[in-house]
């Protein structure tokens, strides 16, 4: 039987996210920003219920094209809020459209976002050691600092506990445990895309 991280067993959906995509490191600008409206989404409520509704959202906000959202009005903050597949907080709604302007300002300062989350770390995805789920953590010094420097910059919806979820999402973490079959693919997957990192 393949050995998993226990958070993701309740759900086939869950274990497919698990499997294939969470904490493969994205280099890619919109992947990221698909990342950051479905985490801030998130906020307060489980990631499964927003992997539910994921396909809702990536209608709704035109495949997660930060460009398109930036331009969002008042008539499609009213569409979105009326939404019934989507998370039908008018707060939540207001940051993605605000998070799409201020994702933009860091793609004209540093060529892409990818470059300035990378940056981050170097360019050098961090792999952890986890046994236990209860070792995980929700949050981290790094989570810390780029939370604070985003919302110094206009983000909403950004918190250390998001951010370091977002990092564990997009691969800038591995946060497998040790025992989970996908840790050393996650390892190995690394050593495709960062030649000369861990």
């Amino acid at each position: 039987m393949v050995e998993r991280c226990p958070w993701c067993e309740e759900d086939t959906l869950y274990r497919e996210y698990h499997d294939r995509e969470w904490g493969i490191p994205v280099l890619n600008d919109q992947k990221q920003f698909e990342f950051l409206i479905l985490e801030s989404a998130q906020a307060g409520l489980s990631w499964l219920t927003i992997l539910k509704k994921r396909e809702n959202y990536r209608e709704a906000y035109h495949n997660f094209d930060p460009a398109l959202i930036a331009n969002f009005r008042e008539k499609e903050v009213g569409q979105l809020i009326e939404n019934p597949g989507l998370i039908r907080n008018q707060r939540k709604i207001r940051a993605s459209i605000n998070n799409a302007r201020r994702f933009i300002e860091i793609q004209e300062e540093f060529g892409s976002f990818c470059n300035y989350l990378w940056g981050f770390i170097d360019h050098k995805p961090i792999v952890n050691s986890w046994k236990k789920l209860e070792e995980v953590p929700s949050q981290t010094p790094l989570s810390e600092e780029i939370s604070n420097d985003m919302r110094k910059r206009g983000f909403q919806f950004v918190g250390p506990t998001i951010i370091y979820a977002h990092l564990q999402a997009t691969g800038l973490v591995n946060d497998h445990l040790t025992g989970c079959f996908r840790h050393q693919e996650i390892i190995d997957q690394y050593q495709k895309v960062f030649p000369l990192g861990k």
